[in-house]
């Protein structure tokens, strides 16, 4: 295992959980239909994009969600929401960027993270 893969499960493992680092980086070896998706995640978005040192983690999270607010990607921002606490963004900004993204991004895109950001978070507990 590469220096740079092994920093990069560090990372999921740090923004998720180790079960999902985990998952991740045994997706290479499965014969599931599209199982490499996961090994792709682990080498380009955290391995290379992740991993860089012009933003911090806070920084990239917040920019992950106004493009994944953007391109109404649901599934990832469950996750990304989740990773931005993680992160140290707080409820009260994530609220913030759903506002900024209805202004670039439309109000459709931003009501569809609402929703999933009411069901994420209070699946989690941080809410009510």
């Amino acid at each position: 295992m590469t220096d740079k893969r092994q920093e990069a499960l560090k990372i999921i493992s740090e923004m998720t959980s180790p079960e999902v680092s985990t998952a991740l980086a045994n997706a290479a070896s499965s014969k599931e239909f599209g199982a490499f998706i996961g090994e792709l995640a682990v080498r380009n978005v955290f391995g290379e994009v992740w991993t860089r040192p012009g933003l911090d983690r806070r920084s990239r999270s917040l920019v992950t969600l106004g493009i994944l607010i953007a391109l109404r990607a649901a599934d990832e921002l469950e996750g990304h929401f989740l990773i931005a606490l993680r992160n140290g963004l707080s409820v009260k900004e994530i609220e913030e960027v759903i506002y900024q993204a209805s202004a670039y991004a439309g109000f459709p895109a931003a009501y569809a993270a609402r929703k999933v950001a009411l069901e994420t978070l209070r699946r989690a507990k941080v809410i009510n």
